[in-house]
């Protein structure tokens, strides 16, 4: 009898040790606005690390570093400022660079628009800009 108490004594020992680190668990419903928000919250994180990685690509470009050590500018300093930038901020830089023209702007495509318009109008006739065209009236 002494031996029967003793076991079930070890054996509640044992089961109440193996119980002892067990969490309750409870669940709750979670609203589909709730998942959309943490799936927008995650897709704007995701968006803002890669405007950052963007930008600082850029400012590890060679000819950018170069460019800018032309103006004074520190490249510590400017990595340090573009870490220091908000999530906004970075997100409109990149797509700033991704827009922005690659060359010069486009005023000289302007100018030789209205040198070709004026071109084609002195050729019909309707002005008379340039000396070196003849008129086909």
């Amino acid at each position: 009898m002494i031996k029967l108490k003793k076991f079930i004594a070890w054996t509640v020992a044992i089961a109440m040790s193996h119980s002892a680190g067990l969490q309750v668990a409870q669940a709750a419903l979670i609203t589909t606005e709730a998942v959309a928000v943490q799936s927008v919250d995650a897709q704007a994180a995701a968006h803002t690390a890669a405007s950052r990685v963007h930008v600082m690509e850029m400012l590890n470009r060679a000819d950018v570093a170069q460019a800018l050590m032309d103006k004074g500018v520190d490249m510590d300093a400017a990595r340090a400022r573009v870490a220091s930038l908000s999530d906004t901020e970075v997100v409109a830089l990149a797509d700033q660079l991704d827009t922005a023209p690659a060359g010069a702007s486009d005023v000289l495509g302007v100018i030789i628009f209205i040198f070709v318009v004026l071109l084609v109008t002195d050729i019909l006739g309707f002005t008379k800009v340039f000396p070196f065209t003849r008129s086909i009236r």
